[in-house]
């Protein structure tokens, strides 16, 4: 259903949440309030609207105080649910000028999945009105939707990693043209791995450089595009590609030692050891790599593209609609790799927080209290395979 989005933008930024639910979304009035003890605070949670039984809260932070993090934010989601098992839960400051919206996925045989939207009054909102769009109901749908309809709606909008797909759409693209200026192979398929190999490389790069672990420039690659064809001109003698890339990735990043020679070319650049700048076969002499060239322009038009988003090592709260994180790179690789011949996969960090609590964290725990135990019982030295890190490890979990 489509939305007024100039009013529901309007609604947003004054953070008159229960008019945006009633009036755009087309959710019904609800009054109620829970008081959530944590720790030495109680946060109230007053119910903005709910439609079939799901309810919308608002939980505002007192003037001066801070919003819930992420982990307090999810003990508040837990109380919530023994009340009303969906639900979405608005966190706000003071003033609504920052706002996180939370919703979690609770599947039966499926981990715990919770997705958060922060928003800041200074973004357009564009990227949070998409998924208030996908949930919202007009007059003609009120007599035949029910619960399933509301909460398949809510986890069609915030299930979704949007701006993460949106990227990968635009990377499909990219990735093609990119593809066509690659020369000197002439198979199809190496080529386009090549391609990927290429712009997964620079992807990487574009995460690192903007924390400066490359020569401390936050526009590394771009700065050094320009500095290679001022010094040797346009791609005269493959000088980005050739002179410069290949050197970065297989003397500057899987090396540990650099030559004067080469640090001028480069500058100071870790050693990163994952092999992904190794010399792949493909770059072999005995393959394609005294042949392989690709020109400046095809670096050129990447770096556009790249340069249009804003690029985050960490995993911080998004600002604007056009910040993506690392999970991009695992996105692009599961879609591009050929799962059932690799049988690789890319899991996201709700399955892996899933697999730790249930395996790792308990048999941490289950050595910690042997080794409590054998420490109590006899003075001698542990046997082997009990050590001290598992023990805190599990103290730092308790805590």
């Amino acid at each position: 259903m489509l939305i007024n989005r100039e009013n529901a933008r309007r609604l947003l930024k004054n953070a008159d949440l229960r008019r945006l639910f009633i009036e755009e979304l087309g959710w019904d009035n609800y009054h109620m309030t829970l008081e959530v003890p944590l720790g030495n605070r109680t946060y109230t949670l007053t119910a903005l609207a709910h439609k079939r039984g799901m309810v919308a809260y608002h939980c505002p932070s007192p003037a001066s105080e801070r919003l819930p993090d992420r982990a307090e934010g999810r003990k508040i989601e837990q109380y919530v649910a023994r009340t009303v098992h969906e639900h979405l839960i608005i966190f706000t400051d003071a003033e609504g000028a920052y706002q996180v919206w939370q919703w979690v996925r609770r599947e039966p045989g499926k981990p715990v999945a919770c997705r958060e939207h922060p928003y800041y009054r200074s973004q357009t909102g564009e990227a949070l009105l998409q998924k208030l769009e996908a949930m919202a109901f007009s007059l003609d749908e009120e007599e035949r939707i029910a619960l399933p309809d509301v909460t398949g709606r809510v986890r069609a909008a915030f299930d979704v990693e949007r701006v993460t797909r949106r990227f990968y759409e635009e990377f499909r693209k990219q990735h093609a043209a990119f593809l066509k200026f690659i020369q000197g192979i002439p198979v199809e398929e190496d080529g386009a791995w090549y391609a990927s190999l290429m712009l997964n490389r620079l992807m990487f790069l574009y995460f690192i450089q903007k924390k400066g672990f490359l020569d401390g420039d936050p526009d590394y690659l771009r700065n050094r595009l320009r500095y290679m064809q001022e010094k040797h001109g346009k791609d005269r003698f493959y000088s980005f590609y050739r002179n410069f890339l290949l050197r970065l990735f297989h003397e500057g990043l899987s090396q540990k030692e650099h030559s004067p020679e080469l640090e001028e070319i480069i500058g100071r650049v870790p050693h990163l050891n994952g092999g992904i700048f190794d010399v792949h076969p493909l770059e072999q002499p005995d393959r394609y790599g005294k042949k392989l060239h690709i020109p400046d322009e095809a670096f050129e038009r990447i770096f556009d593209y790249f340069d249009r988003y804003q690029w985050h090592l960490d995993e911080r709260p998004l600002r604007a609609d056009n910040e993506i994180n690392p999970d991009v790179l695992g996105y692009i690789f599961e879609k591009y790799v050929n799962q059932k011949q690799m049988g690789a996969y890319y899991t996201k960090e709700d399955i892996t927080e899933y697999i730790s609590k249930n395996t790792i964290i308990p048999s941490c725990l289950t050595r910690r209290a042997r080794n409590a135990k054998l420490l109590s019982t006899t003075p001698t030295a542990l046997p082997s395979g009990i050590c001290s890190a598992p023990t805190q490890t599990a103290t730092s979990i308790q805590r």
